[in-house]
């Protein structure tokens, strides 16, 4: 069962999948046959709808050449000490400044 919360993200998610067909001028029909699904799942996914398969969204991804977001999903956390040292990094650099010749 999907929670409140879930189906909320799902159907934003598919409003956003709802904008990138329309800037592309797309209608339903065709955006369905390019990727590879019948217009009722297009339709489905448009409304947000949990029984659309992960790689149906992943074909989605692939053809509007935003496959790399969905590496972003689940990425490794960010390690803070990498952070710190990084930061000590460039708070240790000096600037060199050049002399005026006259």
């Amino acid at each position: 069962m999907v929670t409140v919360r879930e189906n909320e993200a799902l159907k934003n998610l598919g409003q956003r999948l709802k904008n990138a067909r329309l800037e592309l001028n797309d209608p339903q029909k065709e955006f369905a046959f390019r990727i590879g699904v019948s217009i009722p799942t297009l339709y489905k996914m448009e409304q947000g709808s949990p029984s659309v398969s992960i790689g149906t969204w992943i074909k989605v991804l692939s053809m509007l050449g935003r496959l790399e977001d969905f590496d972003k999903l689940i990425a490794p956390s960010e390690s803070l000490f990498e952070r710190y040292e990084a930061l000590k990094k460039t708070k240790n650099r000096q600037r060199v400044r050049r002399r005026k010749t006259q």
